[in-house]
């Protein structure tokens, strides 16, 4: 495994080998697609992954990520009533714009209007949203955009909070990389939102009483419904579709501990969008799983000229990577140093090795080991003795 880019601080895109005509095989239509494991960020599958092409609805999913992140701040609420201007109504969307049917005279939460974008993919429910946190919805793509360059996302850009314009652009790689940095922040949403299949409205509730007369109810199903019914484990996330993208998807599933993200960008018609997801989603599970490894607590390390003579060593977070499903059942491990003599000062967090998983056919991972601790150096008796040894070691020491 070779990393290659990173995007932002808890996200980083690896890319694992696979044989040349296994990718072949699996025949995307699309035009470009990419596979992941969610956990690692590992690149198992890609086709023109970096192409810019607009993401239509998907594009709610940076919505939805920016109205969430308002309620964790406590600067809104899901229960909370939020107006309805103009703008919002679905009488004055866009022709042929998908609906979550909002118009005068109704009374709905926030809560309602996420589940409007992520289910019946409301265009209305978007301005709505956009209209609650910014006074233009202009000014709320900005922020969607400044949004996706902090996940470090250099080529997604938005011009509206639906997806419904050609301007909106981004390519399947950091679409990718970008539903996994939302799934890491918001995994209750997939829930919540992505796997409920229908979605009813407006209620009786919602609508003021002068306007009873001319609302009804209308039941709308999930627009991933298909890839959801028919793939194991899918429980999100969105598609979308205008004429200048083509059909879009990205798609989520989880099978035991281990969880891929697909994104289909350009296919020609619903059928070939999702049959790529399926397929992509498919080999993902049949050919990686997600490892956990477990291993003993790791050795001191023996520090040389330092107020102690051994520092606790460890990785920096929890150890996960992905493996080839035919490599996870023996895994053994050993531990590489840096140097056999490690020199005090050192701080917490310093490099000082390798903790490598194996098994009979090689390597299979490299995890970082730094530092638990910090050492100083020792006293002056301490660091003459230290100093002298490491010279005979040194001299005596074999020769390569």
């Amino acid at each position: 495994m070779r990393c290659t880019i990173s995007f932002f601080l808890l996200v980083s895109l690896c890319h694992v080998t696979v044989a040349q005509e296994e990718n072949q095989a699996l025949m995307i239509r699309s035009q470009s697609a990419i596979l992941i494991d969610a956990s690692t960020g590992t690149v198992l599958f890609a086709k023109d992954a970096d192409t810019e092409i607009p993401p239509a609805s998907m594009a709610k999913l940076m919505t939805i990520h920016i109205a969430l992140s308002e309620v964790y701040a406590g600067r809104a609420s899901l229960e909370e009533i939020i107006a309805l201007p103009p703008e919002s109504w679905s009488v004055n969307q866009l022709p042929h714009s998908s609906l979550m049917f909002l118009g005068e005279g109704q009374t709905v939460s926030l809560n309602e209007l996420l589940l409007g974008l992520a289910v019946p993919s409301g265009n209305d429910a978007a301005v709505a949203i956009a209209l609650r946190f910014a006074p233009t919805v202009a000014e709320f793509a900005d922020r969607m955009t400044t949004e996706a360059r902090l996940l470090g996302l250099e080529k997604t850009i938005f011009v509206d909070a639906s997806g419904r314009s050609p301007y909106n652009r981004t390519t399947a790689e950091e679409f990718a990389m970008f539903c996994r940095f939302y799934i890491e922040k918001h995994p209750e949403a997939l829930e919540h939102y992505h796997s409920v299949r229908r979605f009813a409205y407006p209620m009786a509730q919602h609508v003021a009483q002068e306007f009873k007369s001319v609302q009804r109810t209308i039941v709308q199903n999930n627009g991933n419904n298909s890839l959801l019914s028919t793939v194991t484990g899918t429980d999100g996330l969105k598609t979308g579709f205008i004429d200048e993208s083509g059909y879009n998807v990205a798609i989520t599933a989880e099978r035991d501990g281990t969880r891929f993200i697909a994104v289909i960008m350009g296919g020609n018609n619903p059928a070939i969008r999702n049959a790529d997801a399926q397929a992509l989603i498919e080999y993902g599970f049949e050919h990686f799983r997600t490892v956990y490894p477990t291993f003993e607590p790791l050795e001191p390390a023996r520090v040389w000229l330092g107020n102690q003579r051994q520092v606790a060593i460890g990785p920096a977070e929890q150890v996960v990577f992905t493996a080839a499903l035919d490599r996870v059942d023996i895994l053994q491990w050993r531990v590489e140093l840096e140097s056999s003599a490690l020199k005090a000062p050192l701080e917490t967090g310093s490099h000082v090795g390798e903790l490598v998983f194996y098994d009979e056919y090689g390597d299979l991972e490299r995890i970082q080991l730094y530092t638990q601790e910090v050492i100083t150096k020792g006293n002056i008796l301490r660091q003459i003795l230290d100093s002298i040894t490491l010279f005979f070691r040194k001299i005596f020491a074999p020769r390569v």
